[in-house]
């Protein structure tokens, strides 16, 4: 079996070293992939133009048998509709149901539609009515949100009047998302902690994995700028079986009423990003793919095969798969060059990425970096994953920091806080 994984960061990686456990798996691509994906076996990277048709054109030529998609823009544009047009497998979610991801004031529109619980929202296109409305608004801080796809970075929490005029300024006039930005949803922030729970659909169930806890500020203690992750832990300590429950009939439950109403018929993923508060539990977005670094943390906990989920989900027979998690916990620790989120530098060497043991449940995936002239070099903002994984919380963060610093590279910036539980 042939698989092609379209995506470059640790997200990708991990899928393929995840799936590659089957042998079954003759051959994985990862277009375009990253120096990590590079070294697994019986993997290899392709440079493919980033156009639809080039995808397809590289499936057909290759007898790919099984396409999995981690780009949300792809997914946006219409990737898995091409695909299917032209008769070829690919997990993920069509252009009808990618929109959930790709337009937060659609998803919006849809929660409240299908009564799924979410937090009280007002959508503008233009800025001068986004800023008329926050003079009149008193309850600060506010949630301003990009309403495109803004690589997980178009949220910002203004504590008061000037920075949210300032947020919407940024986002509709300044165009610091660019097209993202045309748009902007306004929203009531809701004090609580966040989950993130990935799940899989076949369009007639949805079948939730094991919880997660992201952090996605840059700075420890949940400060600065938002980043597309900092650090996982799973399984995620808040979302106790009170939680999980009403996630699933409140928010769940209802979601999947709804992309059958709305004829989504698709096989893919569907990532709930929810907030659990002292009013209950709220959903805050949807993403329509495995989350990264989410991914990096779960999959490592998972039992099950996850070529037989992928196929479960073709088939329709999603419901008849137990899903079985290790009964373990994972840390997975986000590295990133100096200056990231906005401006940082490339090109600076890696060291020590020889100094994990899977054996003794460490793991490194490779997010932003390539391989030249016998040397790794840092090649993104998030520059690799370091993952324990542990019999208790505790353990498993020591085994990722232990790894972590064994790994440099100049300018090299972590987050010391991740799994803390206060």
């Amino acid at each position: 079996m042939k698989i092609l994984i379209v995506g470059a960061g640790g997200r990708e990686h991990t899928i393929a070293w995840k799936l590659l456990k089957n042998d079954k798996i003759k051959k994985i691509y990862i277009a375009p992939g990253n120096a990590g994906s590079e070294m697994l076996e019986n993997a290899e990277n392709v440079t493919l133009e980033n156009d639809i048709n080039a995808y397809v054109r590289f499936a057909k030529e290759n007898e790919i048998d099984l396409t999995f998609v981690g780009s949300e823009e792809l997914l946006v544009k219409g990737i898995v509709d091409e695909f299917k047009k032209n008769r070829l497998k690919i997990f993920g979610p069509n252009k009808k149901a990618a929109i959930l991801e790709g337009s937060k004031a659609y998803s919006k529109n849809f929660m409240k539609k299908y009564g799924i619980k979410t937090a009280i929202y007002e959508i503008f296109n233009k800025a001068e009515n986004a800023i008329k409305f926050l003079k009149e608004y008193k309850e600060f801080p506010v949630v301003i949100k990009a309403s495109g796809l803004a690589a997980g970075k178009g949220v910002i929490i203004a504590q008061n009047l000037k920075e949210a005029v300032k947020a919407v300024e940024d986002i509709m006039v300044n165009d610091k998302f660019g097209e993202a930005g045309s748009q902007v949803v306004i929203e009531e922030f809701l004090n609580g902690v966040e989950a993130s729970i990935l799940s899989f659909t076949d369009s007639k169930v949805i079948v939730p994995l094991l919880s997660a806890k992201d952090h996605k500020k840059i700075g420890e203690n949940e400060t600065g700028l938002n980043t597309g992750g900092m650090g996982v832990i799973s399984p995620n300590p808040y979302v106790t079986n009170t939680v999980f429950n009403e996630f699933k009939e409140n928010i769940m439950e209802p979601t999947l009423k709804g992309i059958q109403a709305e004829g989504m018929d698709f096989e893919g993923v569907i990532f709930f990003g929810i907030m659990i508060t002292e009013k209950g539990v709220y959903l805050l977005e949807y993403n329509m793919r495995l989350g990264d670094p989410e991914t990096q943390a779960v999959l490592p906990l998972l039992e099950n095969d996850l070529l037989e989920l992928i196929e479960s989900s073709f088939d329709k027979k999603l419901s008849e798969v137990n899903v079985r998690w290790k009964e373990l916990h994972s840390c997975c620790v986000v590295g990133v060059a100096e200056g990231y989120p906005e401006n940082y530098k490339k090109g600076d060497i890696i060291t020590g990425l020889d100094n994990f043991d899977e054996n003794n449940n460490e793991l490194l995936f490779i997010a932003g970096a390539k391989y030249e002239n016998n040397q790794f070099l840092t090649n993104g903002g998030r520059v690799l994953n370091t993952v324990g994984i542990g019999t208790t919380p505790n353990e498993a963060r020591e085994k990722a920091y232990n790894l972590l610093n064994k790994i440099n590279f100049n300018g090299k910036y972590f987050r010391k806080d991740i799994g803390e539980i206060k």
